[in-house]
């Protein structure tokens, strides 16, 4: 063997820097995006945020209008609006369909066309007020009771050591420990704080268990209370044979009628289990923002893409003539900034009109279940989406990664509009999606005295063309957080 050298042909992928940083945008979130841009004009001189009613970026669509209250419209336009709305009123007096749904209600939006109506312009989210705490709120009854300064320091120590959902789990003896050396305080001392601060708001707070929750949130009812009585002694013996045991059980167990027992357990069912989680919940406070706007106009649904997506970045027009003026000894730098800034542009040009092709494309398979809700929604895979815009499978999965498109139903990812699907009696597909809901709505109209097993799910959907095997009833079931049918019946 000895050295040669050799020649041949043959094809394979380089992955450019262009390509590189388009595929990154493009799996971005909203929020991530604008994190990347803020970094690109704070490094690059020839990049700039560009001013209000400047040429930011691509246009959402030429085919496309934007949606209701996001271009300003000059005399002329508000006029032919005029004119539509009173044909709109006459098509409804005359009983042709709307083109809005009865459930979706009325909601506009401000110049970014992703963003809420606000009268003074700003964010939602910046006057979000802080979320008080659960810890903050008791620590701040403590220091307005009239107890001592031993007897505040002792209630701050239970306060410190309840859970987020407001139960004290920590037995009192290791609260007498974390006191010491400072305080030496026996379990009977610390007891008498801990029914303190139990009175505290929110009530039942400070508890050691579900039936002392309980009580004490019985406890403030009134004497008149229907039930209170039989509530209070369950809740303090029989609590945790309740699911086991039934309704009907525990009668027999106390020798009560089984109209009282009923409505003892009516009326526990009316209290709040996790008393703690009402204070300093941030579960609910989650915001996303939406990358597609999708409604419907004249009957046709039509996407665009969010005015708080589209690139608000723009070349620097002194330092592109800057480069002119300069040697070419001297603007290197620049130049080199200069096609960075322009990459970055196409780059986000491109994200949007993915993003913008795979949107439209949703809605032409799932225009359905924007009218109908979840039993409409058809199968639908990503290699199906990629066949019919003419992308790669790995793709239009970026593309939908971790977005979000408004829509008259609400903010949903768009993950949402996919799913798998089952062959159906009728030679069709349904998607698993639809399967879960026609489900949900079984189990909410059954008799809750006879629940629906299983089995008799299966035959019901059998009955309605979707032939599924119990097993695929039970797995859908428990994604969607149903109980089984005998212990459905048992909380009854």
């Amino acid at each position: 063997m000895k050295p040669r050298l050799q020649t041949s042909l043959g094809q394979h992928l380089v992955m450019t820097p262009q390509l590189r940083q388009a595929i990154r945008l493009l799996q971005m979130s909203t929020a991530e995006l604008e994190i990347e841009l803020t970094e690109a004009v704070e490094t690059n001189p020839l990049l700039d945020w560009s001013e209000p009613g400047e040429d930011a970026g691509p246009p959402r669509g030429a085919d496309d209008a934007p949606p209701p209250g996001e271009d300003p419209r000059d005399e002329r336009a508000q006029a032919q609006d005029e004119q539509d709305h009173e044909q709109d009123h006459e098509r409804v007096a005359a009983g042709e369909p709307d083109d809005w749904s009865p459930d979706e209600g009325p909601w506009t939006s401000s110049g970014g066309g992703g963003s809420f109506d606000d009268d003074d312009g700003g964010s939602p989210a910046e006057r979000v007020a802080e979320a008080d705490t659960l810890h903050g709120h008791l620590l701040w009854q403590l220091h307005l009771s009239h107890l001592s300064a031993r007897d505040r320091r002792i209630g701050a120590a239970l306060i410190d050591a309840l859970e987020d959902d407001g139960y004290l789990r920590e037995p009192l003896s290791g609260i007498a420990q974390t006191l010491r050396p400072e305080i030496e305080a026996a379990e009977e001392d610390i007891l008498v704080v801990l029914h303190q601060v139990q009175r505290f708001d929110p009530v039942g707070v400070a508890a050691r268990s579900l039936g002392e929750c309980l009580q004490l949130q019985l406890s403030v009812l009134g004497d008149d209370t229907p039930g209170k009585a039989l509530a209070l002694t369950i809740a303090e013996t029989a609590l945790e044979r309740l699911p086991r045991s039934g309704v009907a059980g525990i009668a027999q167990e106390l020798k009560r009628p089984l109209a009282e027992v009923e409505e003892a357990v009516h009326l526990l069912r009316t209290l709040d289990p996790k008393p703690g989680a009402q204070i300093g919940d941030l579960s609910h406070d989650t915001y996303v923002v939406p990358d597609c706007v999708v409604w419907r106009q004249r009957g046709v649904w039509r996407a665009a893409l969010a005015g708080n997506t589209l690139p608000r970045i723009t070349i620097h027009r002194g330092y592109e003539q800057m480069i002119r003026q300069c040697g070419d000894s001297d603007a290197g730098y620049l130049k080199a900034q200069l096609q960075e800034a322009r990459w970055l542009l196409k780059s986000v040009e491109a994200r949007g009109e993915t993003l913008l092709k795979v949107m439209r494309c949703l809605l032409h398979q799932q225009a359905g279940f924007l009218e109908f809700g979840e039993q409409a929604l058809r199968p639908l895979t990503l290699r199906d989406v990629a066949e019919q815009v003419g992308l790669h499978e790995s793709t239009v999965s970026r593309a939908i990664a971790r977005k979000y498109v408004r829509t008259p139903r609400g903010t949903l990812p768009m993950r949402a509009f996919f799913a798998s699907g089952i062959d159906t009696d009728g030679g069709g597909e349904a998607s698993s999606t639809a399967i879960q809901a026609m489900i949900r709505r079984l189990v909410e109209n059954e008799n809750p005295r006879k629940p629906l097993s299983d089995a008799k799910l299966a035959e019901l959907l059998k009955a309605s063309g979707i032939p599924v095997a119990r097993r695929t009833v039970a797995k859908y079931r428990e994604a969607l957080n149903i109980l089984s049918s005998h212990e459905r019946l048992r909380i009854a």
